[in-house]
């Protein structure tokens, strides 16, 4: 094989761009196009045509879509769907890429792998900040143990998105409808999926359980009563959703994460991906690290001032190829550059027949998390186990990198 024929489900916001990526990415040819929205579906083949030179077979029922000839579907539909593509994918062999967001049961996490497991068809979760500078930074200076063994680690999907909320039903987007119904982690795997990597969760380690809980909701009804907005219908809408979702997992060897959901407040953008170890930290937000023996100051301003950005001096060192080679033009090309590095590994992967660096299990543990949440926070933050997908094998599998790291200490 050398290109990859694709289906593409989903052209709305998230879809459209990372559509555009795929069909510029080497070894890929979107063959076919399929969204609910018909004038999403014209709009997207025309820019693949734009690009590749070829227009894509145009689908709004997704039954007659699965049935042209392809060779993998890359499922970028509304949350809702994820799973059940996926299924429908894996069912009729068709290599599956699927994109981020949390499950609706933990019944369908289940559901998804013993499917894997059954056809034994190739599937991969689509968490592009695996793949991001920092986080793959961060990590390979974890591997060569800079900061000793790793204890605790934090992220957060911290993104005002009021805006894009209430103007779900003019856009329509998912996210409306899952605020207004749903209390939960709803959207973890962004924090959640480089901090499993680095602690190998599913490979030697394992998220065990989780306590969460949830602040009240104010935001989403403060914005809409203090602006003018073209849907009406808002005005007086209660929203299930909390502002604020802090979630705090045991892993197996002791060690723990939190995470956090912040998405209807006013506030900047941030992940907080935080590493912290016996030798030392890293924090994202300011592209920093401390090791033991640093000077240590006390008035924290002054302590950041004299340490942001030192992470720099380790990029020569600890970044991956992918990272030291990429180009303006892939940089601008969606997310800082991660959406690129991604799908080119996700490409060669299924090229080369290799095995999927985020795979089924890690793809449910991650998933589970948004209702195992909704069941602890409705539960006034009650203790809840996580199941264990890979039934036992996490002790024997091998840590398996999104990417090749460098590293100066094997």
């Amino acid at each position: 094989m050398d290109k990859v024929r694709f289906l593409a489900i989903g052209c709305g916001s998230r879809g459209k761009g990372m559509i555009e990526n795929l069909a510029k990415t080497h070894g890929a040819q979107i063959v076919a196009i399929c969204d609910v929205y018909e004038d999403r579906v014209m709009e997207m083949a025309e820019k693949v045509e734009e690009i590749s030179g070829t227009r894509p077979e145009c689908y709004t029922d997704c039954e007659k879509a699965f049935c042209h000839p392809i060779d993998a579907v890359f499922i970028c539909s509304s949350w809702e769907t994820h799973i059940p593509f996926a299924i429908k994918a894996m069912e009729m062999g068709i290599i599956t890429l699927v994109e981020v967001g949390g499950a609706y049961s933990v019944e369908d996490c289940h559901r998804l792998v013993e499917t894997y497991e059954r056809t034994k068809t190739p599937i991969m979760m689509l968490e592009n900040c695996c793949y991001n500078k920092t986080e793959l930074l961060a990590t390979a200076m974890a591997r060569d143990g800079l900061f000793g063994d790793i204890i605790h680690c934090e992220g957060e999907y911290a993104h005002d998105l009021r805006a894009e909320i209430t103007k779900g039903e003019e856009n329509r987007h998912y996210r409306l409808r899952n605020y207004i119904n749903r209390n939960c982690e709803n959207y973890p795997t962004h924090e959640l999926g480089p901090i499993a990597k680095l602690m190998n969760i599913n490979r030697g380690n394992r998220m065990v359980s989780l306590v969460s809980v949830a602040s009240k909701g104010a935001g989403l009804e403060a914005y809409i009563n203090s602006r003018e907005i073209e849907n009406k219908k808002l005005i007086g809408q209660k929203f299930e959703q909390g502002d604020v979702v802090t979630t705090i997992i045991k892993c197996a060897h002791g060690e723990t994460i939190v995470l956090k959901l912040d998405t209807t407040l006013p506030r900047h953008y941030s992940r907080n991906f935080t590493v912290r170890g016996t030798k030392g930290l890293y924090e994202q937000n300011n592209h920093m690290v401390f090791f033991d023996g640093m000077e240590e100051i006390f008035e924290t301003v002054d302590f950041y001032e004299k340490y942001i950005n030192n992470a720099k001096e380790y990029e020569e060192k600890y970044l991956c190829d992918q990272w030291k080679g990429i180009t303006k033009e892939e940089i601008e090309a969606g997310h800082g550059g991660m959406d690129v590095v991604m799908l080119n590994g996700a490409v060669d992967c299924i090229l080369k027949g290799r095995e999927f660096p985020i795979d089924v299990y890690d793809m449910a543990a991650w998933m589970v998390i948004t209702p195992l949440t909704e069941f602890s926070i409705a539960n006034g933050g009650h203790p809840v186990e996580i199941p264990d997908f890979t039934h036992g094998e996490w002790i024997q599998r091998k840590p398996l990198d999104v990417v090749k790291l460098p590293s100066y200490n094997e």
